[in-house]
C-alpha cells in the first residue's frame, strides 16, 4: 500500500511561547494516482480500502527527532493505519531545552501519580485528530475510537502509562521499546520503586539486552548499575496484573537502547551511555515492526490470522528474541 504524509501544527495550552507549538507529520495509506491530473495534485487522497483507519500516536525519546522513527510509521501505514509522528522543542526538563515526548513531571510525583495524565502533548494531539476528522484529506475516515499509543524510551513510558481509558476513552492499546516505570529519586520515590500502569487494555513492552541507557542510568532510581533488562522485566511483573492474555514482554537479544532508531544523530549526546548492539540494527527494526503491526492487528483490529502469526513469530526459535512472556 502506497504511503504519503502531510504536516500539521498544534498549540499546547498553558505553555509559554515559543515553546507551545508541536509540529506533526501524519502518514497515511494513499490512493495510487491513475491520471496525469491526479498525479499533479500535491496531497494525494487517502486509500479508502481499509478505512476507517485506527490511529497510532508515536512518542519519541528525548532529543530523538521524529524522522528517526519514520521507518516504523511507514511500515504501520502500509498495513492500513494512520500514524502521527511529532517534534516538540520545549523546556520539559528543568533548565534544558530539548526535543521532548511531553512529560508532566508534576503529575509524576508520588502524591499525584495515576490521578491525572502525565502526557502533556497528548490532549493537543487528540484535539488535532478531531480537527482532521472533520475536514481535509482524512475527513470522516479516521477511527478515533481505536487510538494506539506507542513510543521509545521516555516516550514509550509516556505511551504506556497514559493508555488509560479513564483519562482517554479512545485509547485501545499501547506499546513501547526501551523503557520501564521505576520512580526517580528526585521526584521523591523510594529506591527501586516500580510505578503501576493502567493495566486495562492490551500492552506490548519491548526491551534489549544491551540497553546501556537503562543500565547506566540506574542511579536515578536508587538501584545498582549495570543491568539492562531487570527494570523492564520488573515493570512487566509488578506494574500490571494481566490475566487477559493481551500483555506481552519481548526481550531482544543483543539490541541496545537505540535499536528502534534509524540513523542516530551523532551531533547529540543521546547515545553516549548506550552499549553496542551485537547484531544488525536493521534486523532488530524489521522484527520490531513485524511484532508491533501484528500486535495491533490482533488486539485492535481483531484479525484472527494476525493472532496466529503473532503467536508463531514469538514462539518460534529466533536468535534475535531472548525471551517472551504473556499474561
Amino acid at each position: 500500500m502506497r504511503v504519503r504524509a502531510f504536516f500539521e501544527a498544534a498549540k499546547v495550552e498553558g505553555v509559554q511561547s515559543p515553546y507551545d507549538t508541536i509540529h506533526l507529520k501524519i502518514l497515511y495509506p494513499a490512493q495510487i494516482p491513475e491520471s496525469q491530473l491526479e498525479k499533479s495534485i500535491r496531497i494525494k487522497p487517502a486509500n479508502p480500502e481499509k478505512a476507517p483507519f485506527p490511529v497510532v500516536i508515536f512518542f519519541n525519546g528525548y532529543n530523538c527527532d521524529a524522522q528517526q522513527y519514520q521507518w516504523l510509521a511507514v511500515k504501520l501505514a502500509e498495513c492500513g493505519l494512520v500514524v502521527v509522528l511529532f517534534n516538540w522543542i520545549a523546556k520539559n526538563l528543568p533548565g534544558v531545552i530539548s526535543l521532548t515526548p511531553g512529560v508532566d513531571f508534576e503529575k509524576m510525583k508520588p502524591t499525584i501519580y495515576r490521578t491525572a495524565p502525565t502526557a502533556s502533548a497528548l490532549p493537543a494531539l487528540l484535539a488535532k485528530l478531531e480537527q482532521l476528522q472533520s475536514e481535509g484529506i482524512l475527513g470522516g475516515i479516521l477511527d478515533l475510537q481505536r487510538i494506539i499509543l506507542g513510543g521509545h524510551s521516555a516516550g514509550g513510558r509516556v505511551a504506556i502509562e497514559n493508555a488509560d481509558p479513564h483519562f482517554f476513552p479512545s485509547v485501545a492499546a499501547s506499546f513501547g521499546y526501551g523503557l520501564h516505570t521505576m520512580g526517580t529519586l528526585f521526584l521523591g520515590y523510594e529506591p527501586g520503586t516500580i510505578l503501576p500502569l493502567p493495566d486495562s487494555i492490551p500492552l506490548l513492552l519491548m526491551g534489549g539486552t544491551c540497553d546501556g541507557v537503562i543500565a547506566n542510568n540506574s542511579d536515578r532510581y536508587g538501584v545498582s548499575p549495570g543491568n539492562a533488562t531487570t527494570p523492564v522485566i520488573r515493570t512487566f511483573q509488578e506494574a500490571i496484573t494481566g490475566g487477559r492474555n493481551d500483555s506481552y514482554l519481548v526481550l531482544l537479544d543483543g539490541a541496545n537502547h537505540f535499536s528502534i532508531v534509524d540513523q542516530l544523530d551523532s551531533t547529540l549526546d543521546t547515545s553516549l551511555l548506550d552499549f553496542p548492539a551485537t547484531q544488525s540494527q536493521e534486523s532488530f527494526r524489521l522484527l520490531m515492526g513485524e511484532i508491533i503491526s501484528l500486535f495491533i492487528d490482533t488486539h485492535v483490529r481483531h484479525q484472527p490470522q494476525a493472532s496466529q502469526s503473532l503467536e508463531q513469530l514469538l514462539n518460534t526459535a529466533n536468535p534475535l528474541i531472548k525471551s517472551f512472556e504473556r499474561k
